[in-house]
């Protein structure tokens, strides 16, 4: 696992082989938007560590939707550091295990890219403390909130904190090469609008579930992605 600083004191990205997560700080208190694959907990732990800050003070874990690659790890961390799990409500019966994760509506190039992202271990039903709807606060940075995203899963959600200009997109868009609409859409229509509705807060900052982070010339990369294609 790697680690990357994206704004100093702030935000650092932990890459794994496939996807990535995210350490939100608040001074010494932290929040993970998503957790990366089962069995990385460790590692995670470790490059919190790293940072001189504490495990212990990890406060909530936020998954911006339902895939083994995001919630993984999120269950084994919230039981030894006591964080609060959020997911949207409709993604949140999947991560529980009590609903199969939804199978994607592939296209044909998806396909090869769709196995590779198999061999990521399964997640372990994992439970959500708070199932959260649009527009709700997440009690950190400085006025977090979730936007529902939906058509990679039905409960996709974007982390948006104006305060900062930051936006996470999970998997709604991705940045592998130029910045796009994400893959493995289970509504490719509505991940397409949810793609706009992201654009659309022109955030300076873009935190995607696969891909580099943008730090500049980032609300016009989102809406060049948004723009239609001809």
């Amino acid at each position: 696992m790697d680690l990357v600083e994206v704004l100093p004191g702030r935000l650092h990205m932990l890459r794994f082989p496939i996807g990535q997560a995210y350490l939100w700080c608040d001074g010494e208190a932290l929040t993970l938007i998503d957790a990366g694959h089962a069995g990385s907990a460790p590692a995670i732990e470790g490059a919190i560590r790293s940072l001189g800050l504490r495990p212990e003070r990890l406060e909530r874990v936020v998954l911006t939707h339902c895939h083994r690659d995001h919630v993984g790890a999120a269950g084994e961390l919230a039981a030894r550091w006591g964080a609060e799990i959020l997911a949207h409500r409709l993604d949140a019966p999947a991560i529980r295990g009590e609903l199969p994760v939804p199978e994607p509506d592939l296209l044909d190039w998806e396909l090869p890219l769709y196995a590779h992202g198999l061999t990521v271990p399964e997640a372990p039903p994992t439970r959500v403390d708070r199932e959260l709807e649009d527009g709700d606060a997440l009690g950190f940075g400085d006025g977090a909130v979730a936007v529902h995203a939906p058509g990679h899963t039905p409960g996709s959600i974007g982390l948006h904190l104006p305060a900062h200009g930051v936006l996470f997109t999970g998997d709604c868009i991705a940045a592998i090469g130029p910045v796009m609409l994400g893959v493995f859409n289970v509504d490719r229509a509505e991940a397409v609008r949810s793609l706009h509705r992201l654009a659309a807060l022109s955030p300076s900052v873009a935190c995607f579930g696969h891909g580099d982070p943008l730090t500049a010339g980032t609300a016009a990369a989102l809406a060049a992605a948004a723009a239609p294609q001809h």
